[in-house]
């Protein structure tokens, strides 16, 4: 049985992450100049996207480290999430720089869309953790 289920989670988070950073994520034709070319949205396009995407995979790479404090991995995480919600709503942003209707979300968009759902999954394992801990002190 695995006793740190949430280390799993967060290795699963980091790998998404980082997988995030190549596979495409948008695939539309966008005006460049006055021509229209077509062109793919990845979190390497833009400067902000590859600096948050990269944070999240190394912070959520770290935490999986931190299991002997709860509490601050528990921070880290949380932190983490709400970067990870950010990352994703400037990957949102950057889709209305396409031409409208012309372009599609492409299926490896799945890896940066789940990095927030197992950062989640991630954070309900830490608290599980915690109250298991508080309940066995309680016996001692």
């Amino acid at each position: 049985m695995i006793q740190r289920l949430q280390s799993i989670w967060l290795l699963l988070a980091a790998a998404a992450a980082f997988c995030s950073l190549k596979v495409p994520f948008y695939s539309g034709p966008m005006i460049v100049g006055n021509q229209t070319q077509q062109v793919k949205l990845t979190a390497e396009s833009n400067l902000l996207l590859l600096i948050l995407t990269a944070g999240v995979g190394i912070a959520s790479l770290i935490a999986i480290f931190l299991y002997k404090n709860r509490k601050k991995q528990l921070r880290i995480v949380l932190l983490t999430l709400l970067v990870s919600i950010l990352n994703l709503g400037l990957f949102f942003i950057e889709i209305k720089k396409f031409v409208p209707d012309q372009g599609n979300l492409t299926l490896t968009a799945v890896c940066a869309l789940f990095v927030p759902i197992l950062l989640f999954f991630a954070i309900r394992g830490i608290r599980r953790d915690e109250k298991l801990v508080k309940s066995l002190d309680r016996l001692r």
